[in-house]
């Protein structure tokens, strides 16, 4: 039985031994581009992909393929309808990165609280040591504590960031997930008039998409700050830029862009400035989350093994 690992890159530095140890044969690569898949996964049983795309045409190619295990948890770039007919088991990772992708939410929002970026410019440029004073205070700073936080997509993550952030004396809102009717939570539309800080962590859906776009940030408080640690498309990115130069909010911060890695020509990288910060899709990248996900991967494969499944992906 053989194994294959399409974008072992995407992990960064990590023991894979948990899972090579389970098969006698493993090919691993670093990357596989649209050219290279179909070849790769031929002879596969067992392939291990991140986000490279596995489609129709490569089912019908890897005639020997019995499991996909994808090093994450969103499975979009996996064609589950045809992974079905061909009888392809498809297991996830669940939960993985929960520390990870909470520690750098609440980093996002203090980096935005305390003007992080630009006193960092401030004392590359030299203006600390001309300062006629100890310190210095040219850009606003604020507290968490007392502020609203409204967080979209109150799972595993949201829940998370809102126990971390009530740490901080920070009120909580929920918004109201399209087409439910829960206590305690509020319509998405007199939510984001409310927050001092809008948290994204709801997937990517056709609802979801260019969530956050003019309509809604010409609602939000002028003093108001998104992050979004979910999926690039949730944000109109022209409208977002547009609301920033218009202070329509005050800033944002984002890890997640609709095409990754961006561009070089992306209006937001371009755009990196005091109010607007972008990481580059790493949040959930701590080293102890990414281990947790290897031992996920090797759980998959062990249950499947032993003609039983875990965190299966249904179409």
């Amino acid at each position: 039985m053989k194994g294959v690992i399409l974008d072992a890159d995407s992990l960064g530095e990590i023991d894979l031994s948990p899972v090579t140890d389970l098969l006698d044969e493993w090919q691993v690569y670093g990357t596989s581009g649209p050219g290279e898949t179909l070849e790769r996964v031929r002879d596969a049983s067992i392939v291990l992909s991140n986000k490279t795309p596995l489609t129709s045409e490569t089912f019908s190619a890897a005639r020997k393929l019995r499991l996909i295990s994808v090093m994450a948890t969103g499975t979009n770039n996996i064609d589950l309808d045809s992974a079905k007919k061909a009888n392809v088991t498809v297991c996830n990772a669940m939960a993985y990165a929960t520390p990870s992708v909470v520690q750098h939410t609440i980093s996002l929002m203090l980096a935005l609280a305390t003007n992080l970026p630009a006193y960092i410019r401030d004392v590359k440029a030299g203006a600390w040591q001309q300062a006629p004073v100890f310190c210095l205070l040219d850009h606003p700073i604020s507290e968490l504590s007392g502020k609203t936080l409204g967080i979209v997509g109150f799972g595993e993550l949201g829940s998370a960031v809102a126990s971390v952030a009530k740490s901080f004396g920070m009120k909580i809102l929920i918004a109201q997930k399209h087409g439910e009717q829960l206590p305690n939570r509020l319509p998405f539309d007199e939510l984001i008039q409310e927050v001092d800080y809008l948290s994204l962590h709801c997937p990517l859906t056709s609802t979801t998409e260019n969530l956050i776009n003019s309509s809604n940030l010409s609602k939000m408080k002028p003093s108001a700050f998104l992050i979004n640690t979910a999926r690039g498309g949730l944000v109109n990115a022209p409208d977002l830029l547009q609301a920033l130069s218009s202070n329509l909010i005050a800033g944002a911060a984002v890890d997640v862009l609709e095409t990754e890695p961006p561009p070089e020509s992306d209006l937001l990288t371009n755009a990196c400035k005091d109010n607007l910060i972008v990481t580059p899709h790493n949040a959930w990248g701590a080293l102890e989350s990414r281990q947790r996900l290897v031992l996920q991967m090797a759980d998959n494969i062990q249950a499947f093994l032993s003609e039983s499944a875990v965190r299966l992906v249904d179409a």
